[in-house]
């Protein structure tokens, strides 16, 4: 086990497996595009979904079951399905991993319109707001902190499944996973794994410093 860690240390900071096209920091950057467009792709589905669903009341039913889902849904399975139905191309990977981030977008936005003080949203009403001024200038801001969290909990999720891609043969840190147990090396396999699983934990670190920065003055709701 020491000799094991020893391995995996020397590869983890070996200059030689940093740099290159299959070097760490080429599949680092990789599997960050991934992961961010893929959340960017799942915000801009899941963030109007959220709102219009919190606004209306309507289709909570929904809102709620997603969650559900999203902890259901066969990533892999829905990544081999794709790429049956479409060919190879990273289509497969960025269908599976919005899919698997829009829930959490949903659910958090939807329950951050649900928390906004009712009287607050009829005082609004009573100065003459319309819906859509009401939900965006008063509900929005206020469900900001549980939208964001849901935006922290998508990305990390994404960027922990995102070694797919290499499942279908693309890049990302996942390669050193796929390529790793294919070739029986272990010390490979596991500098995947503390890779991805160090960069989803800066990332939830980052974002959660960067949440707390920005609602540090904001005054809890009460009911």
């Amino acid at each position: 086990m020491y000799e094991l860690f020893k391995n995996l240390g020397s590869w983890l900071t070996s200059g030689a497996q940093w740099s290159g096209s299959d070097g760490i920091a080429h599949r680092l950057a990789e599997h960050l595009q991934y992961s961010l467009l893929a959340t960017l792709i799942a915000a801009a589905i899941g963030l109007p979904l959220g709102l219009l669903i919190g606004h209306t009341g309507r289709g909570a039913f929904l809102a709620i079951n997603l969650a559900s889902f999203g902890r259901a849904l066969p990533t892999v399975g829905l990544v081999v399905l794709v790429f049956l139905a479409g060919g190879l191309s990273m289509l497969p990977v960025y269908v599976a991993l919005v899919a698997l981030a829009v829930p959490s977008i949903v659910t958090n936005t939807y329950a951050g319109m649900t928390a906004v003080d009712p009287d607050v949203r009829d005082a609004a009403r009573g100065q003459g707001m319309r819906g859509h001024q009401v939900m965006l200038q008063v509900e929005l801001p206020l469900a900001l902190p549980l939208i964001m969290t849901g935006l922290r909990l998508a990305l990390i999720q994404v960027v922990a499944t995102a070694t797919v891609a290499a499942y279908v043969s693309f890049g990302g840190l996942g390669r050193y996973v796929f390529d790793g147990l294919a070739q029986r090396d272990l010390v490979q396999v596991l500098g995947g794994a503390v890779l991805v699983a160090a960069v989803a934990i800066a990332l939830d670190l980052t974002l959660s410093g960067l949440q707390r920065l920005l609602f540090r003055h904001r005054p809890a709701q009460t009911a």
